[in-house]
């Protein structure tokens, strides 16, 4: 079996894997990252998108050694380290973009890959954005309306804040 090497949302882990396992199963079954759902395993409904080396693939469809030596994040690698939502995670929440669930985890790393590419999408864009990921419950409006949130928000905390004199000045 050969071996990989992979860093799963900011930790290396070696293995041995089968040649024929694919990403998705390797990250649930054996790294237990089972927020990247199994949705068709056809590449259709982009439930299992993973941002593999700071791109996003649907990990259906990339074998685990395809992945040797990538940097893959999933959605639970989102949220800081003192477990503060991504702002795409929290504008999903606030916006209340998902109804079962089951294509939140796919949205939202497609999302952040979009956010990535153009900070400022328009309303088409998002949709084009977002275009290989299926929602079975058809929440297509809030979730765009989480993404302009979100961007808005990321553009927000990028920007260069101001420096007002203590005192007022003058």
């Amino acid at each position: 079996m050969p071996r990989i090497s992979l860093t799963v949302d900011g930790v290396r882990y070696d293995d041995d894997v089968e040649p024929r396992t694919l990403l998705v199963h390797h990250l649930r079954e054996r790294l237990g990252k089972v927020g990247t759902v199994v949705g068709c395993d056809t590449s259709n409904c982009g439930a299992c998108t993973v941002l593999m080396s700071g791109e996003a693939v649907k990990s259906c469809t990339v074998l685990a050694v395809q992945a040797d030596g990538a940097d893959i994040t999933t959605v639970e690698g989102l949220a800081g380290p003192d477990g503060k939502l991504h702002p795409v995670q929290q504008a999903f929440h606030d916006r209340h973009a998902l109804q079962c669930g089951f294509c939140t985890p796919g949205m939202i790393m497609a999302a952040v890959d979009l956010l990535a590419e153009n900070p400022d999408p328009t309303d088409e864009e998002i949709r084009e954005g977002l275009e290989g990921n299926l929602c079975r419950c058809t929440g297509y409006q809030n979730i765009v309306r989480a993404v302009r949130d979100a961007a808005a928000a990321m553009r927000s905390a990028a920007a260069p804040q101001e420096s007002v004199p203590i005192g007022g000045g003058a």
